[in-house]
């Protein structure tokens, strides 16, 4: 609302200084008593502000006169108001472009920060498929483990049940198996049977002993695989967050961006529009000044009179005060036109419709801008180039180069003589 509140305080600003210089001073109290009250709207700004704007513009078209007498001031002051405004509108382009800029950089590494998301979004599902299956295997180990452990138990209680036997019998069963074979090869065949027994059962527990021994470090090493993929899965989980974080940082900071970028295409609205006003308002006081400036020269025309003739002979400091005014108003200019500026000055000192010397021509009430702005007196003070001496000496010595008695920049609408940035007629 702070953009509305300047638009509206500008209409009514304006307004005053049209009123004002129609001295209607009730209507001005009631426009200022208006800034003040209205500062409780509350209104939808992107509406308002056009609204006002057009309406800025419709009153710069549609009063006649501004003021009671466009001045040159009026004028300069207009244009360093569209000067201003323009410097304002290309900062404000400028912001706004960094805006922008930052809002692609933003959207860019969002994209990145996508993509990488993807990719470890990928890396964890193969993660989580290589846990499940490590998972799997050790499930399949741990039943095969437990298998094997209970056969060995039951192979480690029969062999103790038979060598408990055996050593309980001792040689009683040695003896039965001699006496009770038919023959020594007989005998020696049952012998060797039964040390076979045991060597095979010897073999079967030690090869058991070794299955389990076998399983236990596959069962061991799944295990450290697991958890070592259970830790690799929280580094990557955390990476994971990590990035989401970073995604929700950056599509904040696009938010915000936008926001920024909004707040700032609405300022570059508001100062378009502001220095649609003013250029308009600057055109129409130049139309004024110059139908006011063609006015009085056909009053100059038709009111006869003789021009002063002869020499112009400067009073104490006048060639110094008539080198500055020249400095002021060409500064920059070629030559030929400082002349031209002399010339004019050393005119009107030399027509009835103006004052006779060159200190009441310069300090003539809006005639010449630099007086009125303070200008003339800084150049005074802080001294005059050279050039501006020269141009004033052979102005002062004869050397006029026109005839005219006004000069301003170009613009259409005129004739006269251009000389660098100004008009002469």
């Amino acid at each position: 609302m702070q953009k509305l509140f300047f638009l509206v305080e500008s209409t009514a600003i304006y307004s005053v200084y049209w009123l004002k210089a129609r001295r209607e001073s009730d209507k001005i109290d009631m426009i200022i008593w208006g800034i003040v009250s209205r500062r409780g709207l509350c209104m939808k700004k992107i509406q308002i502000k056009r609204v006002i704007a057009s309406l800025l513009i419709l009153c710069c078209l549609s009063v006649t006169t501004v003021y009671a007498t466009v001045t040159q001031d009026d004028i300069n002051d207009a244009k360093e108001q569209v000067d201003n405004l323009k410097d304002q509108v290309d900062e404000a382009e400028k912001e706004l472009d960094k805006h922008n800029d930052k809002k692609d950089k933003l959207e860019g590494n969002l994209k990145d920060l996508n993509s990488n998301l993807q990719v470890l979004a990928n890396e964890l599902g193969e993660l989580e498929e290589q846990i499940t299956n490590k998972q799997d295997e050790i499930a399949v180990t741990t039943a095969e483990l437990d298998a094997a452990e209970k056969r060995s138990i039951k192979q480690y209680e029969d062999m103790k049940l038979r060598i408990q036997y055996m050593y309980e019998n001792g040689n009683t069963s040695m003896l039965s198996m001699f006496f009770g074979s038919e023959s020594m090869s007989d005998f020696l065949n049952q012998t060797e049977y039964v040390a076979s027994i045991n060597t095979y059962d010897r073999e079967k527990l030690k090869e058991y002993q070794q299955l389990q021994q076998e399983i236990s470090e596959k069962k061991a090493l799944l295990e450290e695989e697991e958890k070592e993929l259970l830790a690799l899965k929280d580094d990557m989980e955390g990476k994971r967050s990590e990035v989401n974080s970073l995604i929700a940082k950056t599509e904040s900071n696009i938010s915000q961006t936008k926001t920024d970028i909004a707040n700032a295409q609405d300022k570059v609205e508001d100062l378009e529009a502001q220095l649609k006003y003013w250029e308009e308002y600057e055109r129409k006081l130049e139309a004024e000044k110059l139908e006011q400036d063609l006015k009085l020269w056909e009053e100059i025309q038709n009111m006869g009179g003789e021009w002063v003739s002869g020499n112009y002979t400067p009073a104490e400091g006048e060639a110094y005060l008539l080198a500055a005014i020249i400095q002021c108003e060409s500064e920059g200019e070629p030559y030929e036109g400082k002349l031209a500026v002399g010339s004019v000055v050393l005119n009107r000192v030399a027509h009835p419709r103006f004052p006779n010397t060159i200190t009441e021509v310069v300090y003539q009430k809006k005639q010449f801008a630099p007086v009125a702005s303070g200008r003339l007196a800084y150049r005074l003070e802080a001294g005059v180039n050279e050039e501006c001496k020269r141009a004033a000496l052979e102005v002062l010595n004869g050397n006029i180069t026109n005839k005219c008695l006004f000069f301003r920049t170009v613009i259409p609408g005129i004739n006269g003589t251009i000389i660098g940035n100004h008009i002469f007629y």
